[in-house]
């Protein structure tokens, strides 16, 4: 998916299945003021400065998602000093790897796996059906009260999710002392105080 009116035909597909202008958002890691554009395209309203990124190429391919995943790890333990990996307990530096739906949790799932992690699962607000919609850990996975949580996702567009997902962390109990996304839209490097590592970062040139 490469041209505009791809993307617009995407979006417009998608709403006519029934997804939220916020699900479109995720589903094709955009902001949702270029979303409403896509979808309403309103006369003399100034396209959206934003970056479609499409990595369904690794996302679709189970080996190139656990490297993508373990490119993560790797990333944040070569950012951490000596001196910080000699301060984590025996246990190591985390307890729980937070996956925020959708896209972060297949990520989660697997870094877990490799580092001996307890797995959790955040559900945003903008996916919650409720009259005042809120976010939510997964009854059915790993709590997040007591621990530290390291919280994965994809694509970090506008921030907001994962702003919302650091305060419920810290509401209920958990510590949250990392932030890993494979892209960055924002150039973000820290969130509420929790440090951000991003593999790549996306920088619009107009």
């Amino acid at each position: 998916m490469s041209t505009l009116e791809e993307l617009i035909s995407r979006a417009k597909l998608l709403l006519s299945d029934g997804h939220s202008p916020s699900q479109i958002a995720d589903e094709l890691s955009l902001s949702m003021e270029t979303v409403t554009w896509l979808l309403t395209q309103q006369k003399g309203a100034e396209v959206p400065k934003d970056v479609h990124i499409d990595w369904t190429i690794v996302s679709q391919n189970p080996a190139l998602l656990e490297d993508a995943a373990l490119m993560l790890t790797e990333h944040f333990q070569s950012s951490m000093s000596h001196k910080d990996l000699e301060a984590c307990p025996d246990s190591g530096y985390a307890d729980v790897v937070v996956g925020i739906a959708l896209s972060g949790i297949p990520l989660a799932t697997i870094i877990a796996l490799h580092e001996n992690l307890k797995i959790g699962v955040y559900f945003p607000a903008k996916h919650s059906t409720g009259q005042t919609p809120v976010g939510s850990i997964s009854g059915n996975f790993a709590p997040v009260a007591g621990e530290r949580c390291v919280i994965v996702d994809d694509v970090i567009t506008s921030g907001k999710t994962l702003r919302e997902v650091v305060g419920y962390i810290r509401r209920h109990g958990g510590n949250p002392i990392a932030i890993w996304t494979l892209f960055d839209k924002r150039g973000i490097s820290d969130m509420e105080g929790v440090p951000v590592f991003s593999l790549f970062r996306i920088s619009r040139l107009d």
